[in-house]
């Protein structure tokens, strides 16, 4: 059985992985879906936003956030003074997993579970060997657990600072990453999903939440 490392060329730029990844057959979840949706930004970013998994917009489209949650988060970044021109956007899961409807006319977003972020953490791995963020920002569950390892809980751990590779001991987490792969002075910082936001009771306050954690990256920027 093929695994996502089995598609990753060595030496590969960024420009190279997005190609490859489009070939990826390392996981079941391709089978279903219209393509692969790796990444979009640039590779020397500042901030480095990863998300959970493409959804079905993004599926039909091709590129990372959007559709609703990505319009949201645009204008959280806007509203938190980010400049988009120094954002990378990724996701831990690089295919929609998704569940029909009866009669099969829609496609319902289904969490990835455990084995489908471990599946695809090559990619990942492949990207932040090419990347080297002032700080790293995981939006919602599922990038945290990707990134901090399984123990993470969002609305525990949400808007507060973290040596980046925060966990580079912890075997479980995304800590793997060698150490000296990250600038000096380097942080994490967890939030909520944009798409978390859209479906909160107090949308607004929920918001609000979301655009005062990523002030808090913001500040945390190396001039």
């Amino acid at each position: 059985m093929s695994s996502a490392s089995d598609f990753i060329p060595d030496g590969a730029n960024i420009d190279r992985l997005r190609k490859a990844a489009l070939e990826c057959t390392g996981c079941p979840l391709y089978q279903d879906t219209t393509q692969t949706v790796f990444s979009k930004g640039p590779v020397n970013a500042r901030v480095v936003f990863v998300g959970e998994q493409p959804g079905d917009v993004e599926d039909r489209k091709g590129e990372p956030f959007v559709g609703p949650a990505g319009q949201l988060l645009d204008r959280a970044v806007a509203e938190a003074g980010l400049n988009p021109a120094e954002i990378y956007t990724t996701n831990a899961v690089k295919h929609f997993k998704h569940k029909a409807t009866t009669g099969g006319k829609r496609r319902i977003h289904a969490t990835p579970d455990a084995g489908d972020v471990a599946a695809c953490r090559p990619w990942l791995l492949a990207e932040f060997a090419l990347l080297s963020p002032s700080v790293v920002v995981a939006l919602g569950a599922t990038a945290g657990r990707a990134l901090f390892g399984p123990q993470f809980r969002v609305m525990r751990q949400r808007g507060v600072l973290m040596p980046w590779p925060a966990t580079a001991h912890d075997p479980a987490a995304f800590g793997q990453v060698e150490e000296e792969t990250a600038p000096s002075g380097a942080y994490a910082l967890a939030t909520l999903h944009p798409s978390a936001v859209l479906r909160a009771d107090d949308r607004d306050s929920a918001y609000q939440g979301l655009v005062s954690d990523l002030r808090i990256a913001g500040s945390a920027l190396i001039a």
